[in-house]
């Protein structure tokens, strides 16, 4: 079982604990008529429509290459994480709507005590699973499980606010004072939809790998630069949990094919013993050649970068 089809297991941990918080959630609106309570049911509402895309991305990113798609199928946790995030927006825009209605018609909350003890127990559950999709997330390397999770944590302090915030209005008398809590609750949500989804849009792109783990292919590639070895056009991109890196490497003209395959694979083993998951591709060219200074850049059709 290859690590994608590992992490399935928790997309159906997390479908199941929000069946179970929604439930909890719902029973304390309808026990108090919080329209902050409703906005924090609302909000695992959207944890659970989330959970379920996640599942079908893992699913269809577990799959093994073909020759239809030759680097796999890992991307499709990108489209799970910004799904998320514009359902996340979704729902703060429906909690803002209800508030905004609940301010202009205000009523005061009943059985305040009852309803936040129901909150505080979906919130312990929140947090358990948020815990443990956090470290399988960063375990198997999926971008799926790590939005799950920060939604779901994100959630456990947005309950933490509500239920300090509905009780300091029952406390006060204040009517006003829920519908206020309710909208924070969404401006809140909205910067965490936001950045899912602009972290989604950023791997869809083919953005470069992140600095620290060039740093770290840059250092195995300057060792072999200082025994005379040469490298250039490096470029790198991720894929959910697999990251694709390409080079050319320049070694002495007169070296036999085997002299070059062993280089290579000296420096493919390294960085892998760096950055696991990783597929490297390495052209191989000869330093006296001047057309292997003819596409130092990225692309032929670029100039020279003299990198």
């Amino acid at each position: 079982m290859n690590e994608t089809a590992s992490a399935v297991r928790f997309a159906w941990l997390s479908i199941g604990a929000s069946i179970v918080i929604i439930a909890l959630k719902g029973f304390a609106y309808w026990l108090t008529g919080s329209v902050a309570l409703l906005s924090d049911a609302i909000e695992s509402l959207v944890n659970l429509a989330a959970a379920c895309v996640a599942l079908v991305a893992l699913r269809l990113a577990a799959r093994p290459a073909d020759e239809e798609h030759p680097y796999g199928r890992g991307k499709a946790e990108y489209f799970s994480s910004g799904f998320e995030g514009g359902m996340i927006l979704v729902a703060a825009l429906a909690i803002i709507a209800t508030a905004i209605e609940r301010l202009l018609h205000a009523r005061g909350l009943e059985h305040v005590g009852i309803g936040i003890g129901v909150s505080l127990v979906a919130t312990v559950v929140n947090f358990a699973v948020a815990r443990i999709l956090f470290a399988a997330g960063r375990r198997h390397d999926s971008i799926a499980l790590e939005a799950d999770a920060r939604h779901l944590l994100t959630d456990v302090w947005t309950t933490v606010g509500v239920v300090v915030g509905v009780g300091v209005a029952a406390w006060t008398g204040w009517p006003w004072l829920d519908p206020a809590i309710a909208i924070a609750v969404a401006v809140n949500i909205v910067w965490v939809g936001w950045r899912l989804m602009q972290r989604s849009a950023v791997g869809l792109m083919d953005a470069a790998l992140p600095a620290i783990e060039l740093d770290a292919i840059r250092a195995v590639l300057d060792r072999y630069r200082a025994q005379g070895i040469d490298y250039h056009a490096l470029r790198t991109r991720r894929a959910a949990a697999r990251r694709f890196i390409e080079f050319h490497v320049l070694v002495p003209g007169a070296w036999t094919v085997q002299q070059g395959h062993a280089l290579v694979e000296r420096i493919e083993g390294e960085i892998r013993e760096r950055l696991a998951r990783t597929t490297i591709v390495v052209h191989l060219e000869p330093l006296e050649d001047p057309a292997s200074w003819q596409d130092t850049a990225l692309d032929r059709d670029d100039p020279p970068n003299g990198e």
